[in-house]
């Protein structure tokens, strides 16, 4: 058994044998999500985050491990090492416990309690630490030598030496520390004459907020404005708590000349040493926890746009609107093959003509079956454009976030080497229609613009969590083998970039593969890689129906075996959902394949090669086209576009996002946006605010759906006075008619 599994098995709540098998796993080249999906039966079904958070544990232990030994180590070189020592480091759980047990022992620079001592006022601190009531400054006098002038000086120095003892006191610091964890405050204040340069950060000009209570984004806003020299911040409880908490430890008598000294003491350990260490501390404690919920949440996000829904295998025209420039049009085939490039102008009016001219003959000579136009500059004066030559064919706005770094990025030079950039952005757009993850993942992460304060995060921890949500989505969807770019086959479990681009070269020599068996000619691509990639790839063109599908290669018997006790090919149970339900999965258990794959088979049978990709839909934006025509009390349309913990930006088709503050999404309280919201989530928005100089938009949800039980109401009330209304109206008649019938 590995040495952490049972520390992880307690903390993550698995049982130490399914964190074990894991580790194994792991360590034996096996990825998190081929483990997920073809290693249930050994996990006992664990998902991929769980299987993530036994790999992160992991580190963190091993991290702590390696400490203990150093730590170890280095006191025993000392000669310092004692069995009670030993006992309190075998005790400690955390790396800070560790720091406080070997905070006496570090080498450091020569401090003030060293140089006292040098001088011989240990012992004067000693007799002020008991605490008897004597004349102090008498006895002080007794250590006055060539380097300590006068007794203030022997009680300066005792003093220092006492300060440094508390500081070094792991009990007072794990005291502290509790203290801060519970009481202290996060505060700042801009820089004098600075109030001008920082308006940005006016919110936080004089700000106090409990550090157990502040979310990441106003910690990261406050970090950046003291990082970049505009505000002054501080993280402590009140001064008098922290001593007193001192005091409570360290005086055990009452007032005395020695008690005065020994507070004098506490004071200067707390405000020199303790307060400022602490805060380090706790600043970088902070600061990991809102990094981590930052990259957290912009993992979220990239997750939820690299699933987008998929339009599929259609012939695109798509456009990169511009103004001055023109429109750059491209014609893409149903593989996403450049067929044509053109450009147009479309917004200068004596060219209006020629440009829709040119894209009727485009759309016939093409056999165009879709639009896809850029949502950036002039995006939505294109879109108006395309809808009045009335050419009856769907048309998407897409997003244009990152397109211009993939124009300009190596991938695209080598893709699309003899075109213009503006080519390439439009080559993007309409590809990302087709297929967002595939023509996403050719792009950074961070360029795409669902993230917040991504440069300011741990940028080494930001790159490992945006890569393996990358990976997992992926792997999620499945790559098809005889179309996927070598960007795209790189992030498939096993793969890489080496093999990738070894497997597009085969591919390109053998014009195509028709089995997954094929991958083992691969050069350099082994048993290992293939056991990893196999299930994730699909080949359509293949004999075996099993190579479109996620069933692994290494079951292909089991589903064989199937088939031959139905007496049907394996073609026949592809689908049949009727058929595969009188299947009895523990008949085909093995000692290598337990319940849990059977039932995954069974569920990949029916469903074969489902894109688990919800489907595209058609969307459009109301007849608004910039911030000026935006007025409040507007309802309308938008697409959420970005979620951070605070609210969600929501593109109402006017060039810049709206604001949805948290507490303007749902009339139940909510702490965070995903708890209702997803990116790419159509929604109704009621305009609170608009302030086109600072252009900022301030929407609600929650107040559409005020409005729409509001006019239900007006509907209702309006439904019953017609009745009424109708009903004496009826009353009137028959009275009318038995006056008249008695008159008769």
């Amino acid at each position: 058994m590995n040495e952490f599994s049972t520390a992880i098995a307690v903390k993550l709540n698995f049982r130490a044998a399914q964190v074990d098998v894991v580790l194994e796993l792991l360590s034996e080249g096996a990825t998190i999500p081929f483990i997920a999906r073809y290693r249930k039966d050994k996990t006992g079904g664990l998902d991929e985050v769980q299987i993530q958070q036994i790999q992160d544990e992991t580190k963190v232990l091993k991290e702590f491990s390696e400490r203990k030994i150093f730590i170890e180590k280095t006191i025993t070189e000392q000669g310092k090492m004692t069995d009670a020592l030993q006992e309190k480091i075998n005790k400690a759980t955390t790396i800070n416990e560790l720091e406080d047990i070997y905070l006496p022992y570090k080498p450091k620079r020569k401090t003030k309690a060293q140089t006292a001592k040098e001088n011989g006022l240990e012992p004067l601190a000693i007799l002020m630490l008991q605490q008897k009531n004597f004349a102090l400054k008498i006895e002080a006098e007794k250590f006055i030598t060539e380097n300590v002038k006068d007794a203030e000086a022997a009680l300066q120095g005792a003093r220092d030496i006492i300060a440094e003892t508390i500081n070094e006191d792991a009990v007072i610091r794990t005291k502290l520390r509790k203290l801060f964890e519970d009481k202290a405050l996060l505060q700042s204040k801009v820089l004098a004459d600075k109030e001008t340069e920082a308006v940005k950060y006016k919110d936080y000009f004089d700000f106090s907020e409990p550090v157990s209570k502040i979310p990441s984004h106003r910690i990261l806003a406050v970090l950046r404005g003291f990082l970049e020299g505009f505000l002054k911040m501080n993280i402590a409880p009140l001064e008098e708590d922290a001593l007193q908490l001192i005091e409570n430890v360290y005086i055990t008598t009452s007032l005395n000349e020695s008690v005065e000294q020994l507070k004098k003491a506490i004071k200067d350990a707390y405000k020199r040493l303790l307060q400022p260490s602490l805060e380090t501390e706790f600043r970088t404690l902070l600061k990991t926890k809102a990094d981590e919920e930052a990259i957290n949440v912009f993992a979220e996000n990239l997750k939820q746009l690299l699933l987008s829904s998929p339009l599929g295998s259609k012939r695109v025209l798509a456009i990169d609107p511009g103004y001055r420039t023109g429109c750059k049009v491209v014609c893409l085939d149903e593989k996403g093959e450049l067929l044509h490039n053109d450009l147009i102008y479309v917004h200068e009016k004596n060219k209006e003509y020629d440009s829709s001219f040119t894209i009727q003959s485009l759309v016939k000579q093409y056999n165009i079956e879709v639009f896809a136009i850029g949502d950036g500059t002039a995006g939505r004066e294109t879109e108006q454009f395309i809808k009045k030559l009335q050419l009856n064919l769907p048309l998407f706005l897409v997003n244009e976030d990152g397109a211009s770094v993939y124009s300009a990025s190596e991938i695209a030079r080598e893709e699309f080497g003899g075109y213009d950039v503006t080519v390439r952005g439009a080559v993007s757009i309409g590809r990302r229609l087709m297929d967002p993850l595939a023509e996403l993942v050719k792009i950074d992460p961070k360029s795409i613009g669902v993230g917040q304060y991504q440069h300011d995060v741990n940028q080494t921890r930001l790159k490992e969590k945006l890569d393996a949500t990358v990976i997992s989505c992926v792997n999620k969807v499945g790559v098809n083998l005889n179309t996927a770019s070598k960007h795209l086959l790189s992030y498939v479990s096993g793969i890489g970039s080496t093999l990738a681009e070894n497997i597009i070269k085969y591919r390109n020599e053998i014009g195509g593969f028709n089995s997954r068996n094929q991958l083992l000619k691969v050069p350099r691509l082994g048993g290992k890689a293939y056991e990893q990639c196999a299930g994730f790839l699909r080949v359509k063109e293949s004999n075996n129906p099993l190579d479109a599908s996620s069933v692994h290669p290494e079951t292909y018997a089991i589903v064989e075996s199937i088939a031959k006790d139905l007496q049907v090919e394996i073609v026949s149970l592809i689908g049949n959902e009727k058929l595969l339900k009188t299947v009895n999965a523990k008949k085909y258990i093995t000692e290598e394949v337990g319940e849990l794959t059977i039932k995954d088979i069974l569920n990949e049978l029916n469903k074969p090669g489902l894109d688990p990709r919800s489907e595209l839909e058609q969307f459009e934006f109301a007849n608004i086209y910039k911030i000026e025509d935006v007025k409040t009390g507007m309802i309308v349309p938008g697409i959420v576009t970005n979620l951070t913990r605070f609210g969600a930006f929501v593109d109402i088709g006017v060039k810049q996002d709206g604001l949805v503050h948290v507490s303007e999404i749902a009339h139940q309280y909510i702490t965070d946006p995903s708890e209702i919201l997803k990116l790419n989530d159509k929604v109704q928005v009621k305009v609170l605010e608009v302030d086109v100089l600072r252009k900022r938009i301030a929407l609600s949800i929650k107040q559409t759906q005020e409005t729409s039980v509001k006019q239900s109401g007006q509907k209702f009330q309006q439904t019953k006075k017609q009745e009424t209304e109708l009903a004496n109206l009826n009353l009137n008649d028959a009275l009318s008619a038995l006056k008249n019938k008695f008159k008769k």
